[in-house]
């Protein structure tokens, strides 16, 4: 552990990974509460709010904000606080454990840099990233008519016809919100059958007799026509009888069917990947999809892992509601989390006691 230790270029109380809604929120309190976090910023700056042109649906803003400008203000209001923000992308946690080899805090952090840093306590706000197609148009067109999330801004685009990409639980749920606004919402599907839970293809196959939604199946978007000033113009995809229609067009078959649409929106709902690797060497208890397992409950320490001093907060835990209010909320509860955890343990050391609080239960 010395060894670790005395390679560390600074010790830090509290570490945050992560500058998306979460982290911020998380580094505002902790600021707050005198306990000098050190943030770092990751791949994705500002998490997957950067991506949303206009952001109707936070608390505060009767006009509006646009993504970026909300980050923005929160780092402002971060710094202002205390909190020291860095563009560092961390790559490697590891618990240093007390002397008898116990997991958990302190923490060494390893930068891609190749920096090293110690902390008493660490919060993964590092959020989960939607996956993407990769098709032509998708980079330019990234909240400028591309979205990837529905319920974030659907609004926009009233009146519409709109394009859902999927075929899972989250396609259907989109596309069924997107009906409060579409004129009509259309699902391309790869396959020719979803793999959503019946009771979300039991209220699609309704949306589809009341003429609302209108499925593609054995369909795959292909490339996205526009520009950021105008918006999604028309998208091109392609279709094979067979499925997986994108494979067999490479292969030049015969039976493939390429095709444009009209659609003012498209949203992708392919899933999402939880941004947690650099967290394998803690051995925090993920679920099967990568999510952080937290204690939860409807008490204090509702942030908590199975790892002593390791909180988690925002998408890096919520695969369900994703939203940036409730990024926040959470956010607050690990900085109050953390802060109650570092006291804790500072009055045992004081009183010459284990204070190490028993592992969250998580999910069974």
């Amino acid at each position: 552990m010395s060894e670790n230790v005395e390679e560390a270029t600074e010790h830090r109380r509290l570490i945050i990974a992560g500058t998306g809604i979460a982290g911020l929120t998380a580094a505002i309190y902790a600021g707050r509460s005198n306990n000098d976090p050190l943030v770092f910023e990751g791949d994705e700056p500002g998490g997957q709010l950067t991506l949303t042109t206009e952001v109707d649906n936070y608390p505060g803003f009767p006009e509006g904000i646009s993504g970026p400008d909300l980050v923005n203000n929160m780092k402002e209001q971060a710094e202002r606080f205390g909190a020291e923000l860095d563009h560092g992308i961390v790559v490697d946690v590891t618990g240093l454990g007390d002397e008898d080899g116990t997991d958990g805090s302190p923490f060494r952090v390893e930068m891609r840099d190749g920096t090293v840093y110690t902390c008493d306590a660490f919060i993964a706000a590092s959020g989960a990233s939607a996956r993407t197609l990769g098709v032509p148009g998708e980079d330019e067109l990234m909240g400028y008519g591309l979205s990837t999330c529905a319920t974030c801004d659907g609004a926009f685009f009233r009146d519409e016809d709109m394009l859902v990409v999927g075929g899972g639980d989250a396609a259907m749920e989109e596309a069924n919100f997107l009906t409060k606004f579409a004129d009509t919402v259309y699902i391309a599907h790869r396959r020719d059958e979803f793999r959503a839970e019946d009771y979300w293809i039991d209220r699609i196959m309704e949306k589809v007799d009341e003429g609302e939604v209108e499925i593609l199946w054995n369909t795959e978007l292909t490339e996205i026509h526009g520009t950021p000033d105008e918006g999604i113009d028309y998208a091109s995809l392609v279709r094979h009888p067979e499925g997986h229609p994108k494979e067999k067009f490479e292969a030049g078959d015969d039976g493939v069917e390429t095709f444009e649409m009209d659609v003012g929106a498209v949203f992708y709902a392919i899933g999402h990947t939880p941004n947690t690797g650099y967290l394998d060497d803690t051995g925090v208890e993920l679920d099967d999809e990568g999510y952080i397992i937290t204690e939860g409950g409807r008490g204090a320490n509702q942030t908590a892992t199975d790892v002593p001093g390791l909180f988690g907060a925002g998408d890096v835990v919520d695969h369900h509601y994703q939203q940036a209010v409730t990024a926040a909320g959470m956010g607050s509860e690990a900085a109050l989390d953390a802060d109650d955890w570092l006291e804790e343990r500072e009055r045992a050391d004081e009183l010459g006691i284990d204070a190490t609080p028993e592992p969250a239960a998580g999910d069974d």
